[in-house]
C-alpha cells in the first residue's frame, strides 16, 4: 500500500480495471436505483437505532465495502475523461 493510494494494491487494480473501461462516462453517472436507496437508508436507521439484525448488519458492512469500492472507481474514471 503506498502512501498516494491509501489502499491495497488489489483494490487499486480493480479500480484501475473498470475506470479504464470503454465509458468512464458511465461509470461516473451510475446511480442506485431510488429502492436500493430506500433499502440501504432503512438499514442505515436501523443501524443507528441499534436495530439491525445479524444478517441485516452483514449486508450493510459488504455495502459499506462496495459504495467505497465505487467511490474510488468513479474518482479513477473521472481522471480518464478529464484526460480527453
Amino acid at each position: 500500500m503506498t502512501a498516494a493510494t491509501k489502499f491495497p494494491k488489489a483494490y487499486a487494480e480493480i479500480v484501475e480495471f473498470f475506470a479504464a473501461g470503454s465509458t468512464p462516462e458511465s461509470i461516473i453517472k451510475f446511480q442506485l436505483s431510488k429502492e436500493a436507496k430506500e433499502h440501504i437508508a432503512d438499514l442505515i436507521y436501523a443501524h443507528n437505532n441499534e436495530s439491525l439484525s445479524r444478517d441485516e448488519k452483514i449486508e450493510l458492512d459488504k455495502f459499506v465495502v462496495v459504495e467505497h469500492l465505487m467511490r474510488l472507481i468513479k474518482a479513477r474514471a473521472y481522471k480518464h475523461v478529464v484526460k480527453e
